[in-house]
């Protein structure tokens, strides 16, 4: 498994509440969404990422005293963050909030929104994607507060935008059935606009994504996601990505902020305490999946990063989460 993947599988992303939301212009709206306002439909996300797909017409979104952004039919804007933006024909008008417009429909994973002065129209899918974490996740931490994905620059562009187009027309014409579909869609365009990220980031710029520009770095990073319960260390990570122990170890260090077996110890915590809350496996069984010799190194370990051990831990999170 890449480092990548391994990152999004225990961010545990999941997506879900809709909205089929056609604007006339002139419009502009300003809203900001909490975990709570989705947590019947995405159960409980410590973090959101909105996104909106432009099925027809044009727009233009930023935050507020920020750069604009003119997103266009068949591309996707993303916040990563879950910051306050702007959205609308004219962001220099007079916002409305976005709670204003989206006035919930009972229990439905799909809502219908319409709003604007009834010029110039814009036709899109919204949605929500949930993770387990924000500002602490590697991935979302290093991305800019907001992304404009350009499905035709990616390879899965015609399935893409016809699976939206599909999917836009189901929501419009009240058949829900299509939510799974979207669901799986809007995790694959997280994934690709993080790629294409990845692939613009400049030269000399630090971060875990910049670590994937860095081949010695990224190998790195893939040989210890692919097997945690190994014994690696900085000397056997430098032979066999083919370079000195100092300087996998520098490399590393300037571009993800952390020595190698700092980020391992981390990562290993971050894994065991997904399992804890995944999983009924007992602590020891946990402490060996990721590494640990014992389980009483294990809890040591674990207290000191959460700041209760593991039996305690697991205990709040299912108490908080049903």
């Amino acid at each position: 498994m890449d480092a990548l993947s391994d990152i999004l599988r225990v961010s545990r992303l999941s997506s879900g509440v809709f909205l089929n939301a056609e604007f006339s212009a002139p419009w502009c709206m300003i809203g900001q969404m909490s975990p709570e306002h989705c947590a019947p439909f995405l159960g409980a996300a410590a973090h959101l990422i909105p996104y909106h797909y432009v099925v027809d017409g044009e727009l233009y979104v930023a935050e507020p005293k920020g750069r604009r952004q003119q997103v266009r039919r068949g591309e996707v804007v993303i916040f990563p963050h879950n910051d306050l933006y702007l959205m609308g024909s004219d962001i220099s008008l007079p916002p409305v909030s976005a709670a204003s417009i989206i006035v919930p429909e009972g229990d439905k994973m799909v809502q219908t929104v319409l709003h604007g002065g009834g010029g110039d129209r814009v036709h899109m899918v919204c949605g929500f994607l949930g993770c387990d974490s924000g500002l602490a996740n590697p991935i979302v931490s290093t991305l800019p507060s907001a992304m404009i994905l350009k499905v035709d620059d990616t390879p899965a562009a015609d399935w893409i935008r016809s699976t939206f187009q599909y999917a836009a027309y189901e929501v419009a014409s009240g058949r829900t059935g299509s939510t799974a579909v979207l669901s799986k869609l809007s995790e694959l365009l997280f994934v690709e606009a993080v790629r294409q990220y990845v692939q613009g980031i400049p030269d000399g710029q630090t971060g875990w994504l910049a670590g994937l520009r860095d081949p010695a770095v990224s190998r790195a990073l893939g040989l210890m996601h692919a097997n945690i319960v190994h014994g690696w260390s900085v000397d056997e990570l430098g032979r066999e990505v083919g370079i000195s122990r100092s300087g996998l170890a520098e490399r590393f260090t300037r571009v993800i902020g952390m020595a190698p077996m700092h980020y391992l110890a981390d990562w290993r915590l971050q894994v065991a305490a997904q399992k804890l809350r995944d999983s009924g496996d007992p602590l020891v069984r946990i402490a060996e999946q990721v590494g640990y010799e014992s389980e009483a190194a294990f809890s040591r370990a674990f207290k000191k990063k959460f700041g209760a051990a593991p039996a305690t831990w697991r205990r709040a999170e299912q108490a908080q989460h049903g």
